[in-house]
């Protein structure tokens, strides 16, 4: 049995799609809250447990290994290492934990919570003689795939309202976003290739970097928008971004968000390309996929 968390969220769905399209077999023990959508669930035709529950509860999470062979925990980094000591104490062979690029960020706000998390995780399993579950740690960098996502989603809007746009440091800085579709196909590959991949740890990024200003073409070239795109320099942007912290009194706080704008996230994914045959897709393809489901919205509004 496989116990996943998150699995009706937005990265969850396309791993749940993967299941359906691989008939996956075995018995699957889903957690869900009170208030989620189990449409998809519901109607798979896997054979799915659903258990209602809180992941803040460790009782509760020591409650549902029972049984289970394999974590896949998509749902919230934080709980990760009550969910790893959990398995361990219940001998599953095998956990799968979904965590972030964030982790290499030069500003801490960015990046100080996940490495306390992992760090947690390794003390947690440090001394390998007591058990023998294997743990594999992926790591996305910005996820995207359709208006559920919370980051082109949001630069789709914006490019869709403003005809004239602000851009940090020229837009200078590369990122390598992943399509959730992606993703959803690395986390089956990795739970069906435990040999290969049990132990290790894997950024999953893009199919290649790209600059943040050519993510807003592309975005305003498929909205058919004629955006101009006006450069702000950095200093400027983070004095911006203080001064707003401190008129609303700490209310908004951009500062780091602007810094991070200087910041080159692009990632390479070869290792999961030699493992596991990871092939994202071009962000040209993805970014359309999204774009079109936006304006279908827009269209019925």
């Amino acid at each position: 049995m496989i116990l996943v968390t998150g699995i009706t969220g937005h990265t969850g769905r396309f791993f749940l799609q993967e299941l359906i399209n691989n008939n996956y077999e075995g018995p699957i023990r889903c957690v869900v809250r009170e208030s989620s959508d189990t449409k998809l669930l519901d109607n798979s035709g896997l054979l799915i447990e659903k258990v209602v529950g809180d992941l803040n509860d460790s009782d509760f999470i020591e409650s549902i290994m029972n049984g289970v062979d394999s974590v896949i925990h998509i749902y919230n980094i934080h709980h990760s290492p009550t969910i790893v000591k959990a398995a361990i104490m219940q001998h599953v062979k095998r956990v799968i934990l979904v965590h972030t690029t964030g982790i290499y960020s030069n500003f801490k706000y960015a990046s100080q919570g996940y490495r306390d998390v992992e760090k947690k995780i390794d003390h947690i399993s440090s001394d390998k003689s007591n058990y023998t579950t294997k743990i594999t740690i992926l790591r996305p960098t910005m996820i995207y795939g359709d208006m559920c996502d919370s980051n082109m989603s949001k630069f789709i809007r914006m490019v869709d309202k403003l005809p004239l746009m602000p851009v940090i440091n020229r837009g200078e800085n590369l990122l390598q976003p992943v399509n959730a579709r992606d993703l959803g196909k690395a986390f089956y590959n990795v739970l069906t290739n435990p040999t290969l991949t049990s132990g290790k740890a894997y950024d999953l990024s893009g199919e290649k970097p790209i600059k943040m200003i050519d993510v807003l073409r592309i975005i305003s070239k498929e909205l058919n928008k004629n955006t101009i795109f006006i450069n702000v320099p950095l200093g400027l942007g983070e004095f911006l971004a203080k001064s707003l912290k401190v008129l609303s009194l700490g209310r908004y706080d951009y500062v780091e968000k602007v810094q991070r704008m200087g910041e080159n996230r692009s990632y390479p994914h070869s290792n999961a390309r030699n493992d596991f045959g990871y092939n994202p897709i071009p962000f040209e393809k993805g970014i359309r996929i999204e774009v079109e489901e936006y304006l279908g919205a827009k269209e019925k509004e």
